[in-house]
């Protein structure tokens, strides 16, 4: 009389086992709407992208006193959008200088240049490097081509997700996907923290391979963009730019004097510092800024 209870609790156990697996399978990535926008952001769990409607970002043409890297970026990314060799990019150096802004600038200057790219920017965050292998998997017989962007990005002691990045920009079997690039910001040249290295030379059997492990994720960007520390002369062409595309009314001589002074309070000047003051002034202005 036994055998119909212990059959209803072997289904119960197993309804509970089948639940379990599926919690802890994820599910398939699916493939977004593609037309929804040009920007998204990698959600690993349960491995989606979603789409963006409006980035945050500025125009490109705001951009003081980095002419230079934006220029290389620029023709960089071009390079990609048309098919042609690029390579990937860390952008290292100064905060607050405008790293982050200009890739988001860059992806939107060169997809105004010509529509028909249909470059997408995927931003995925620091704590899920580890599942850039699914986002490939989405990502790689799609057909655009995309920039995937880690803003800020670094590796402390103990972490061991940076083998997954070099494994996806160049050392793995499959190696990165033709129709991605990889853009990064940092504000560390090597991504590592200098004790970190150390501690590996001076603990490892081979310091120089211990170190030479390290030190190769940067290797695997080979466009290296430096970000410095701004002078005085660039931080009020910065203000000066910003003041001017807003159609903020005030005095060349006040807007200097209140930079400058913003600036001193604040102890150093940067891109971020310059719009920091622009947010300030347009509301002391009474001015709405887009």
């Amino acid at each position: 009389m036994s055998a119909p209870n212990d059959l209803s609790a072997l289904n119960a156990k197993l309804e509970t086992l089948i639940e379990l697996i599926g919690r802890a399978v994820p599910a398939a990535a699916q493939n977004p709407d593609w037309t929804q926008a040009d920007a998204f952001v990698w959600v690993p769990e349960p491995g989606e992208l979603h789409a963006v409607k409006k980035v945050n970002r500025v125009d490109i043409t705001l951009l003081c006193a980095v002419s230079r890297v934006r220029d290389l970026l620029l023709d960089n990314t071009r390079r990609f959008a048309q098919g042609l060799p690029a390579n990937n990019a860390l952008l290292w150096g100064s905060r607050g200088m405008g790293k982050s802004s200009l890739v988001k600038a860059a992806h939107a200057a060169i997809n105004q240049e010509n529509a028909s790219t249909g470059l997408k920017l995927i931003e995925i965050h620091r704590e899920d490097i580890e599942s850039l292998p699914g986002l490939m998997a989405v990502i790689r017989s799609a057909p655009f081509r995309f920039i995937v962007f880690c803003d800020d990005l670094s590796f402390d002691n103990d972490d061991t997700s940076y083998k997954s990045l070099k494994a996806v920009l160049e050392g793995g079997i499959e190696g990165r996907p033709e129709n991605v690039i990889f853009y990064a910001t940092s504000n560390r040249r090597h991504l590592l923290p200098r004790d970190m290295i150390e501690n590996e030379r001076s603990t490892a059997i081979n310091p120089a391979e211990a170190v030479e492990e390290k030190v190769s994720l940067s290797d695997r960007f080979g466009l290296w963009l430096g970000f410095h520390k701004c002078s005085q002369e660039d931080y009020l062409d910065m203000v000066r730019g910003y003041a001017g595309h807003f159609e903020l009314d005030i005095s060349p001589e006040d807007l200097r004097a209140q930079a400058l002074e913003w600036a001193t309070t604040r102890g150093s000047r940067s891109g971020r510092v310059a719009y920091q003051f622009i947010q300030d002034l347009a509301g002391r202005l009474g001015k709405r800024l887009p």
